[in-house]
């Protein structure tokens, strides 16, 4: 890590009466690292978030963002971030050229907007009114006027929640840029592919308590063997799942969904051969059966008991 971290957390905790946001909380982010926030709803994600943005204080611990107390240096913290929220903020009657001009009026230096709207692709839309926008389209403007006072650091709360493909990965090249210009991110999202896609680490959150941090690839490695994944026409019983754990091959079993489950092994081979075996005999008609490499979906399952 930097020896001058952009975010630095150190047993930060925070709680709402008997119910604990988030407990003991250690985590540091470094200069032009992407690190993505990961977990379950409730997890204590957002409370983290929302105290490194300083809209939230602890109740004990200590927080450093940019070297400033995010509540108590407010003025000067907050023209140095850029924050994305999953829901706009935008006056609903403001047209998209007039929300751009009204954001970057609060900045000394502001990215033009007319580069901006270029960038997330809403030239076109610049006289719509904010309210005539589709849930994509109001994403791609959020990420503007984040980005328009050139931020050290950027806070993405779900940045590509409701878009399809394509603006999907107009966002992460966006995104990608930030990162290239030397532009530290910080990135909360429920999409597995986009974290394994753009984040140079990934934080795990669960019951208030941070339960895994590493680079995608690390964390995904650090289960061994192999995984195989199984979908049947119909979920099986209770017992017919005790039955799947208890194969030779098998280390552990999950029930993602009913009727998907996914299999740790040693022997991935030998698995496959044991579960159809199984199921021929008992279970109910397969759909799918294979070998996968483990992906970061399953590692966060495992860390966070499959809820979501």
């Amino acid at each position: 890590m930097s020896p001058n971290p952009v975010v630095s957390l150190r047993g930060v905790t925070k709680s709402y009466g008997p119910n604990r946001g988030v407990m003991d909380l250690d985590l540091e982010v470094g200069e032009g690292e992407l690190l993505a926030v990961l977990g379950p709803n409730g997890a204590g994600k957002t409370t983290s978030v929302e105290i490194m943005e300083g809209y939230r204080r602890p109740d004990r611990g200590t927080v450093r963002v940019l070297g400033l107390d995010p509540v108590r240096d407010r003025r000067r913290c907050i023209p140095q971030l850029g924050i994305m929220l999953q829901e706009g903020g935008v006056y609903p009657s403001l047209s998209v050229g007039e929300a751009v001009r009204l954001f970057a009026a609060y900045f000394a230096n502001p990215v033009p907007p007319g580069e901006l709207l270029e960038l997330v692709e809403l030239s076109d839309r610049v006289r719509s009114r904010y309210r005539t926008l589709s849930g994509g389209e109001r994403q791609r403007l959020s990420l503007a006027l984040a980005l328009v006072g050139r931020p050290r650091l950027l806070f993405l709360d779900e940045p590509t929640a409701g878009m399809d493909p394509r603006a999907r990965l107009l966002t992460w090249e966006a995104v990608r840029e930030q990162r290239r210009r030397g532009v530290t991110v910080l990135l909360t999202t429920h999409s597995m592919e986009e974290a394994e896609r753009l984040a140079d680490r990934v934080a795990i959150i669960n019951q208030g308590r941070l339960v895994a941090l590493d680079t995608p690839s690390a964390l995904i490695g650090a289960g061994g063997g192999g995984v195989v994944e199984l979908e049947t026409i119909e979920a099986l019983t209770v017992e017919g799942q005790a039955r799947l754990s208890a194969l030779a091959s098998v280390e552990r079993s999950r029930e993602v969904a009913p009727g998907h489950y996914l299999l740790r092994t040693a022997s991935p081979p030998q698995a496959l051969v044991e579960v159809a075996s199984l199921l021929r005999d008992e279970g109910p008609q397969v759909l799918r059966l294979q070998v996968g490499g483990g992906s970061l979906e399953e590692v966060f399952l495992e860390l966070t008991g499959g809820t979501d």
